[in-house]
Parts: structure tokens; sequence; C-alpha cells
């Protein structure tokens, strides 16, 4: 940690004033997914219960996402260049946690619930796990699905020039979302061929999208895929459209922000999503009860709005800090709250030193880490990403 904090004040400056608060919230969202594996198995007397601690930091994460990327891609313009940004800011540290899991296998066995034939391979390929019905080598994973689905969205819509400039996207999705819940159980169209047709044609598109030949079709054809494959083979159909219901929120939030757009559809779609366990079919875990889904949102809202109030001010350097190596922070922590496990075993009645002292040590452990990652992992890649975008622009 010592080593660590003096690198906080060397990164902070870095981010621009005016991100800076995005940069604090997703230090927050990890902290917070991290906080809800923790507490789960070491300190079950601190885990909240009236609201999810794991789904409120994910919900700002995604409310982030939204808020920046649509904008971003079109603040650039320039779709080849946003593909090869994000693959190298997702792929490179996502594909050495996945080869750690799998190297650790012998020691811990990757969950069962992961199926061991090519579909897997397919959906992990993808990153469109849970959009696709299958169990990500971490649970964490099924995140990144609806990043990926969004992203896919988003550049089909730039693409054919649809702007929202009315704030109509979150409520639609909503819409979408609540019926979605009134009539799907489960997934119309399970199993792994789902994984490896959108594999196919994930990997034909983005040789499009990068060759730029077709370029269009493609895009449409992508973000196309990603919708149907949420309405009919994700786990809980009205549960992936409620997450982009979310995400479009955050886009709505920053037209409203820069006069392009009415503030009202975003409330509109959140008390929308607040309200969808009242009727879904599917909505059987404890943190969407009714009660503890709508507190969750409602905190998560609630925390970006207040982030959005503060951002004239100055931000913490850590906080800053942390959300430079959240994604690092989210991916890494836990393969090593697992080791953690499986060396202290069973922690959730034991003496409340012991619980304190080794959830010090975990997070000891984690920090470092996280900065390691993203210091020899992320940095390199993400620059060599840039280099590539250089190159592409120079032709």
């Amino acid at each position: 940690m010592s080593q660590a904090l003096p690198r906080a004040e060397r990164v902070a400056p870095q981010t621009p004033p005016r991100l800076a608060w995005l940069d604090a919230l997703r230090g927050l969202g990890a902290l917070a997914v991290v906080g809800e594996h923790l507490t789960t198995w070491a300190m079950p007397w601190l885990r909240p219960t009236s609201f999810n601690l794991g789904v409120y930091g994910v919900l700002v994460f995604f409310l982030v996402s939204g808020y920046i990327i649509p904008t971003s891609l079109e603040r650039h313009g320039d779709v080849r260049a946003f593909w090869i940004g994000r693959f190298f800011r997702l792929y490179p540290l996502y594909l050495v946690v996945i080869g750690l899991v799998l190297a650790l296998a012998w020691w811990i066995p990757v969950r069962p619930e992961v199926s061991r034939d090519l579909s897997s391979v397919a959906a992990h390929a993808t990153m469109l796990l849970d959009a696709v019905g299958a169990a990500g080598v971490l649970n964490t994973m099924w995140t990144l699905s609806y990043e990926m689905v969004f992203y896919l969205l988003v550049v089909a819509l730039f693409t054919a020039g649809v702007r929202d400039r009315r704030g109509l996207l979150p409520v639609l999705f909503a819409l979408v979302a609540a019926g979605a819940a009134l009539v799907l159980p489960g997934p119309p169209l399970p199993g792994g061929w789902a994984a490896l047709v959108s594999c196919g044609v994930f990997v034909t598109g983005m040789a499009c999208v990068v060759a730029g030949r077709g370029r269009t079709v493609a895009a449409y054809v992508l973000g196309g895929m990603a919708l149907v494959l949420v309405l009919s083979s994700s786990r809980v159909p009205w549960f992936g459209v409620a997450i982009l219901a979310v995400m479009f929120a955050g886009t709505a939030v920053h037209r409203w922000e820069r006069g392009q757009g009415p503030l009202w559809p975003v409330a509109v779609a959140v008390g929308v999503v607040a309200a969808m366990p009242l009727w879904a079919l599917n909505a059987g875990w404890w943190w969407v009860r009714p009660g503890v889904w709508g507190l969750t949102i409602l905190l998560a809202v609630l925390t970006f709005a207040a982030a959005m109030a503060w951002r004239a001010r100055t931000i913490p350097a850590v906080l800053t800090w942390l959300g430079t190596i959240s994604y690092s922070l989210y991916l890494v922590h836990l393969p090593i709250l697992l080791a953690v496990m499986q060396v202290a075993g069973e922690m959730r009645w034991s003496p409340l030193p012991l619980q304190i002292g080794v959830s010090v040590a975990f997070l000891g452990l984690l920090v470092p880490a996280s900065w390691l990652s993203h210091r020899f992992v992320e940095r390199p890649m993400q620059l060599l990403g840039r280099r590539g975008i250089a190159k592409t622009r120079a032709k």
C-alpha cells in the first residue's frame, strides 16, 4: 500500500478534471463489487440485505458506460478506431484472468456451471456470455456481456445516424423489458448453438468493420444480433433488457446535461425498471424482490447524481486512482479471493478478529495486484491499441 499511494498522485492528474468524477464512480463501483463478495464469505454481519451491494456497484458502472460511450463515439466518429480501442481495453486482461483461472484449476476447480464444450469457448471469445446463456469461468464476467451488447447496439445506432435527442431509447428498452417480464420466464431459445452462431457472426462482422468492407451492413447485423440474443437466449430476458435501459438512461443524462434532450425519460425508464419485479415471471433471487431491487436502483441513481453534482469540485486522488485500476480490481479480485478462501477456509463463523484480519490481508494482496495488472497488462495494451488507431488513421 505504501508504494501504491504515491502512484495515485501521479496517475490522477492524467484524468481531465471534467472526467475525474467518472473515474471516482468506477472506483466506487469496483469497491462495491469487491465488498459484496468479501462480506458474503468473511463478514456476513457487515453485508447489507436491504439492497445488493454488488448489483449496486454494477449499476453504477453501467450508468457510467451509458453516459460516456455513445457521446465518445459520436465525438470521434470512427467506428473502426472505437472497436480497436475497446478490444485493446477489454480483452488483454480478460484473457490473462481466464488463463490464470484455468491454470489454477488443479487447485481451485472451475465452477461446475461452466460448460466443458466448444460453445463455452465461443461464448468467452465474444464476451457475450450471459446473452447466450453461458456461465463465465468467473461469475463476475456476466456484466461484460452487457457492456459488449451495449457497444454493438451503440455502434449500430451511430452507423444508422440515430442520436436519440428526445431520450426515448431508455423508455423503449424499459417497456420492452416490462413486456418480457410478463411473458418470458426464461430464454425462448436456450442451448449452446446461440454461442456458436453468434461467435461466427461476431468474428465475421468485426473483420468487416476493421477491414472497412461492408462496415455498415456488419454494424447493423451485429447490433441486431445482440438485441435478439438478449431477448431469446439470455438467462433472464427482462433483466438483460432492463440493464440496457439503465445504460441508455446514462446516455440520456449526458444529452440533457448538454442541452440536447429532456430528463423526464430517465425518470420514466428508471421507474419502470425499478417496478419490474412486481410482475416479472422470473424474479426469484433475493435481490430482485421489489423492495431490495428498487432500493438498489435508487442508490445507484443517487450516487451517480451526487457525483455529477460534485464534479466541479476536487475529487480525492485515491478515488480517481481506484477508478483508473477499476477494471483490474473487478476482474482480479475474485481469483485472489478464491485463493484466500482456499487457504483460510470457512470464515462466516470465525472469531471477529480473524475475520477482520483475513479481510485486511485479502485487500492487502488485491490492491497491489490490481495496480500491477493495470501497469503491466492494461496500460501497455492500451498504448498498443492507440498506436494501432494512429496507424489506421494515417493510411
